[in-house]
């Protein structure tokens, strides 16, 4: 499995230029931002169709389904949410399909940091990871000393990993410096005594940056500052992860890497209900940055609902049967 380069990006910088003079100040920063290359929005979306057609074999298809099961990012982030449920989420991550022992774990259970405590028990010892939105997740709309109090209290609580969520007033409103500063702080935070950090995944909510070339400054700066990850979407708002904006962000970490020398993972969440959905994504990942980012590792789906269909795609393509939906557990 690839792994982060030795050197950090901030001893390499980026484009030839040291780390500490791109963000500087919020001029220095927004100079670079603003000199990436525009984005060819017909182009991107043309290219992302074009993949989405891609026919699948049978043997590939079953490997896909469960390569996507493996990257799935079990979530429930409802005000409704009780210990007993994420429980029972836990026990359906671990064992999905309770027919079949041979079906993969997810990824990760996502839950709001209050229930972190709660999954971290139920998940001890399985090899799924507690991931937990943070930074007064989805709107973000609270003081940094209240975010990074929300981080403190995930990690503490045994978060693996932290889902925050960036200031998108202040990115639409130019103050890139601040919201650089703001993942460093959420990013230390994610600190362990032990060494066992907690990753970050920094969701920008594509849906609300309006254009693709906002897409790629958030994605660069999310990376800059340290995220291990980038993520479309929180899943609360009209749009979430499309082909389009997800290849946008393969493109981003493809070139970072180029540059730096540092692996950064992608998560598109929100809106990908179905096997068929999943497969797409997959194709984008395989033809745009290739095998070192089919890993759990490097991709996750932020779902909720796609496994009960991937589910029953696996079972189908096992029996030759369609079982439909009463055949696999209530989330």
């Amino acid at each position: 499995m690839p792994t982060t380069a030795p050197s950090t990006t901030a001893e390499r910088g980026v484009g030839g230029t040291p780390l500490s003079d791109v963000t500087a100040s919020d001029s220095a920063l927004r100079r670079f931002l603003h000199g990436l290359p525009g984005v060819d929005a017909v182009g991107l979306e043309a290219r992302a169709a074009s993949l989405g057609t891609r026919s699948i074999k049978t043997t590939a298809k079953a490997y896909a389904i469960d390569l996507a099961i493996s990257m799935i990012d079990l979530t429930t982030l409802e005000g409704a949410d009780t210990p007993g449920k994420v429980r029972a989420l836990a026990a359906k991550a671990v064992n999905p399909d309770p027919t079949d022992r041979t079906a993969p774990r997810t990824a990760a259970v996502c839950v709001y940091p209050d229930m972190a405590a709660t999954a971290a028990v139920a998940l001890a010892g399985s090899g799924v990871k507690v991931a937990s939105v943070a930074t007064a997740f989805p709107a973000g709309r609270a003081a940094l000393d209240i975010k990074l109090a929300d981080v403190r209290d995930a990690v503490a609580a045994g978060a693996d990993e932290i889902d925050m969520v960036i200031d998108r007033g202040a990115f639409l409103s130019g103050r890139y410096l601040k919201v650089y500063e703001e993942i460093l702080a959420v990013k230390a935070e994610c600190a362990r005594a032990d060494g066992t950090d907690a990753r970050l995944k920094v969701i920008f909510e594509t849906g609300e940056l309006s254009t693709y070339d906002n897409i790629r400054r958030a994605s660069w700066l999310g990376m800059l500052a340290g995220a291990d990850f980038i993520k479309t979407s929180t899943g609360k708002v009209g749009t979430n992860a499309t082909p389009a904006n997800t290849l946008l962000m393969l493109e981003a970490v493809r070139d970072f890497r180029e540059q730096t020398g540092v692996q950064i993972g992608v998560k598109p969440a929100g809106g990908i209900r179905t096997s068929k959905d999943a497969i797409k994504f997959l194709v984008l990942v395989n033809e745009t940055v290739g095998e070192d980012w089919l890993d759990n590792h490097w991709f996750r789906f932020g779902a909720s609902s796609l496994l009960n269909d991937l589910l029953m795609q696996r079972q189908k393509l096992s029996t030759g049967r369609y079982s439909g939906p009463d055949y696999v557990t209530v989330d």
